[in-house]
């Protein structure tokens, strides 16, 4: 497949040396990756990461780690065009229940969120307009337990949109979903990476075909071996298990997933994990 043209600018995301141990086991180990801003021609374009590994390998404690939620053992997470150290509430964190509170309409939920960024009058005014964008707009006097699940899901990543620097995480959107609900998530990640330049999303998930065919890049978690092919303590992200999708011309095009050389890449991707 033919790579569309594209170019990248400055970091938006550094991980260096991040290692992590919990009463002396190491979990996760010497990770380096980096995700830069994207350009694309005539067009707005976000950055949308894949990131894969087996169950318990350590990708929840890493989600965290990125999102400043946790500190590692070792090493640096920065964020942002100035790459200033992650704090809570930097990079949104969109976990599998969509939690919201119960006593607030959706307009409300969003407002908490919008308010820990924004003057009064700006965050009703990005309220109003995320409203709009996520099609939420006919559902703002809803309370939570009133939704659905797709509203709900595209309520919480609005608030976190509404509350970080432009950089959220997705754990597992895909889970559980039917194929109509798995298309409209698919169409709101989309539409999140366009709407903003730096918008980025990382997606936590199993689903490595849906996952793959949105992605410009991918980073696969796994354990190395040493010379004597035992497996080294905490898991990583080898540079080999770093895949830049562009480069591979498998990024941004439609209906990738019908392509002979998409498919054959899902199956390497595959292979890779069990082996991991």
């Amino acid at each position: 497949m033919t790579a569309l043209p594209y170019n990248y600018k400055d970091p938006i995301l550094t991980l260096e040396n991040i290692s992590m141990s919990f009463h002396g086991e190491p979990v996760l180990r010497d990770i380096n990756a980096q995700i830069l801003d994207v350009t694309r021609p005539n067009m707005r374009q976000g950055q949308v990461v894949g990131f894969y590994g087996r169950s318990g390998i350590g990708k929840s404690v890493l989600c965290r780690i990125m999102a400043g939620l946790i500190a590692p053992s070792a090493g640096t997470v920065e964020v942002g065009l100035a790459q200033q150290p992650v704090t809570p509430g930097m990079v949104g964190f969109v976990q599998q229940r969509y939690p919201l509170f119960d006593h607030r309409t959706l307009h409300d939920n969003l407002l908490v969120a919008a308010l820990r960024k924004h003057a009064p009058a700006d965050a009703r005014q990005h309220v109003e307009a995320y409203l709009e964008r996520f099609g939420l707009a006919p559902h703002r006097r809803k309370y939570p337990a009133l939704l659905s699940g797709g509203q709900r899901q595209r309520a919480a990543i609005a608030q976190q949109l509404l509350c970080s620097d432009h950089l959220i995480l997705l754990d597992e959107p895909f889970s559980g979903l039917d194929v109509a609900m798995i298309d409209e998530v698919k169409r709101i990640i989309v539409e999140v990476t366009t709407m903003d330049e730096l918008n980025t999303v990382i997606i936590v998930s199993h689903d490595i075909v849906t996952t793959t065919a949105l992605a410009d890049r991918l980073w696969l978690l796994g354990y190395e071996h040493d010379a004597a092919g035992a497996l080294v303590p905490g898991a990583t992200i080898s540079p080999q298990h770093q895949y830049n999708l562009a480069e591979m011309g498998l990024a941004w095009h439609e209906n990738v997933e019908a392509e002979p050389e998409f498919a054959q890449f899902v199956e390497h991707i595959k292979n890779e994990i069990r082996g991991s």
